[in-house]
């Protein structure tokens, strides 16, 4: 879905990042913990397309974990 990001998270601990979209307004969602690399790449797009105010393509799983993104 194409959307806007309202804000993003993370913390000091191992694949522990989060955004939140502006067209859901569930709150936030965390991106899935795949691989290390892969949640901080992800996480890096999602800062960029909310610093940039652009809209991203956020693809999320099942269980509305985030899971790609493009811009």
């Amino acid at each position: 879905m194409w959307t806007l990001i309202n804000q993003t998270y993370s913390s000091h601990h191992g694949q522990n990042a989060w955004a939140s979209l502006a067209t859901n307004n569930t709150g936030y969602r965390k991106i899935g913990p795949n691989a290390a690399d892969g949640v901080t790449n992800v996480f890096l797009m999602l800062v960029a397309a909310r610093a940039t105010n652009k809209q991203a393509f956020v693809v999320t799983d099942a269980q509305n974990l985030i899971t790609a993104v493009y811009l």
